[in-house]
Parts: structure tokens; C-alpha cells; sequence
């Protein structure tokens, strides 16, 4: 795709920000008195333009403004989220300053879950971390059809196999995704949240297929903590009932499905489809035995990126001191 002007970008920018905070569609003369941009509305207007035929941008009614498409949402974040503001900023420090009173890990992420639920009035989620169980050597990855065969050389020159569901579309990330996973099996552990943007789909459906094989005894495996459902159905995006159901079973029934190979996933990308109105920002930590868990944030598409990305790195953080 053709990179966008620095009009455009900041047109795409301002709308986003217009969104997030109105739950409004925007016309280029409101970009233009709210923000004080120096240029005309028509100037704006053909920018919004050539935004939406670019699909960033889509009109919800033959007379409203724009709103950010998607796929809007994912060059916003990855071209143009903007660095931590006051409020993020003082968010930060909040929960950086927080005292915590826990005799086990369990009080210690509810402590933690509750907060930053309170904070942001998402939905959060944090895993305890698990220690990856198998020594893993080699890999390669096999697409047959829309399935996915997963070929493991594990410690003791033992071999196993995974047969999991891709979607279509990740087909094509396949390649890219097995050198990459090569060279974290070169450095000893997989890091998940290193994984690029463009191989978060077939990423996310070969980390659950590894993390479901890694368990000894899946029926054992420790779940996530889950805070904050009612404030994300408080949302105007979820007014649905129809659309609320799936999304509460998964998190009550299953919350660590929610989670997904670290990063930001906007909406479609999400391989569950309970979360296709949804945004996911989760960030993973280390604690000092060499486990790995996971902070998220779920909220709508229309969320505040920069401010939900800053709470769960500090949550991160916060849980690597205590757990180091």
C-alpha cells in the first residue's frame, strides 16, 4: 500500500482521537475548529477522502461523518500511535506506586487484575507464569488445505506432531513464521511478544496449539484472572445482547482463550469470534524462574491505544519486580 501523506496521516490521527473520545463520526469543518488544523475544510475533506478509499475511514450513514475502519485502527497503531500522555502517563505512576499486601500469586494478580480494570474501565486479564515444559529443538510447519500440521523434535530426540486450523488467509505467513520461530528456539525461549504484526494470525493458532501440548496435564493448567466484565458491557458498542453472549461465555468459561500472541490485535484479527468487536493489548512479563504470563486489556475498537498499551507494560513491570 502506498504510505499515506503526512496530511493524511494526520487527518487519520485526529479522527481516530475525534472517535475515541465522542463516540461520534467526524466531518472535515469539526476536524478542523476542534483540533485547529491549518488548513481549510476542503483541504480536510479531500484527505478524509482519499482516507476512505483507501478503506482507513468508512461512512456509517449516507449523511454522517467518518469513523475509523479497522483496518483504520491498524495503521493508526502501527504508523502513528502517539507517545503516553498526561493521562497515560499519570496512569503509569498510579499503578507503579500501588501497595500490595499478598501472601500467594493468586491474591497478588486480583490485586493487580482489579486495579487495572478500575483504572482504564476495560476488561483485564493476567495469566500467572508458566514455565514452557518442553525442550524444543526443531519445528516445521506443514498447511494442508485449512490445517495446519505442526512436526516437533523435542529434548531426547523424542518427536511429536500437532494438527491444528488455520485460517485461509494465514496460509501465507507460514514461511516467515517457521524462520522466526527458528531463531527463538536459537536463543532458548519463544518470545511471543516479539512477534511481527504480519504473523499475528497463524502466530496465535500455533502459541495455542504449543501451549495446550506444553501442559503435562491440560485439566491442571492454571487459568487467567479475569476483572472489569461489567465495565466493558458498559460500553455503547455492546448494547447488543445478541452480540454480549459469546463474548461473557468466553470470558467466564474460557478467559485464556481471550489471549493471544502478545501485541495489539484489532477486531477480525482476532481468531475468536466473540472478540471481533473487541481490541486486545497485552503485554507478557517474566518472572525470576523463567515463566512467562500475560497482562491484557479488552475494550472496544474504539479505545484509547497508547494509554492501553502504557498499562499493561506497567503491570509488566510491576509483576517482574515482585515475581524476579
Amino acid at each position: 500500500m502506498q504510505e499515506l501523506s503526512r496530511r493524511q496521516q494526520q487527518v487519520l490521527q485526529l479522527a481516530v482521537r475525534h472517535y475515541v473520545d465522542t463516540i461520534e463520526p467526524v466531518g472535515s469543518k469539526t476536524l478542523v475548529r476542534r483540533f485547529g488544523l491549518p488548513a481549510s475544510p476542503a483541504t480536510v475533506r479531500s484527505a478524509m477522502g482519499a482516507l476512505e478509499q483507501r478503506g482507513l475511514l468508512t461512512q456509517p450513514h449516507t449523511s454522517a461523518g467518518r469513523i475509523p475502519s479497522q483496518q483504520g485502527y491498524r495503521t493508526y497503531v502501527d504508523q502513528l500511535l502517539p507517545a503516553p500522555g498526561a493521562a497515560a502517563l499519570q496512569l503509569q505512576r498510579e499503578l507503579a506506586g500501588l501497595s500490595l499486601q499478598w501472601a500467594a500469586l493468586d491474591d497478588l494478580l486480583l490485586q493487580l487484575a482489579r486495579r487495572l480494570a478500575d483504572l482504564t474501565g476495560l476488561l483485564s486479564l493476567i495469566t500467572p507464569p508458566q514455565r514452557q515444559q518442553r525442550d524444543l529443538q526443531a519445528v516445521r510447519l506443514v498447511a494442508t488445505g485449512e490445517r495446519l500440521l505442526v512436526f516437533l523434535v523435542e529434548g531426547a530426540a523424542t518427536s511429536s506432531s500437532l494438527n491444528l486450523r488455520l485460517p485461509r488467509h494465514a496460509v501465507r505467513e507460514l514461511p516467515a513464521l517457521e524462520q522466526w520461530l527458528l531463531r527463538q528456539l536459537g536463543s532458548g525461549v519463544i518470545d511471543w511478544g516479539s512477534l511481527p504484526s504480519q504473523l499475528q494470525s497463524s502466530g496465535a493458532v500455533l502459541r495455542q496449539g504449543l501451549d495446550s501440548h506444553s501442559q503435562a496435564n491440560p485439566g491442571e493448567a492454571e487459568g487467567a484472572v479475569a476483572m472489569g466484565l461489567a465495565g466493558l458491557l458498559a460500553q455503547p458498542e455492546f448494547s447488543s445482547t445478541a452480540s454480549l453472549r459469546p463474548l461473557v461465555e468466553l470470558v467466564e468459561d474460557a478467559p485464556q482463550q481471550v489471549l493471544q500472541g502478545g501485541g495489539i490485535w484489532i477486531g477480525a484479527e482476532h481468531p475468536h469470534r466473540a472478540l471481533h468487536q473487541c481490541a486486545l493489548v497485552q503485554a507478557d512479563y517474566r518472572s525470576g524462574d523463567g515463566g512467562i504470563g500475560q497482562v491484557a486489556l479488552v475494550g472496544p475498537m474504539r479505545m484509547a491505544y497508547a494509554t492501553a498499551r502504557a498499562a499493561v507494560l506497567s503491570v509488566a513491570r510491576v509483576l517482574e519486580r515482585l515475581l524476579a
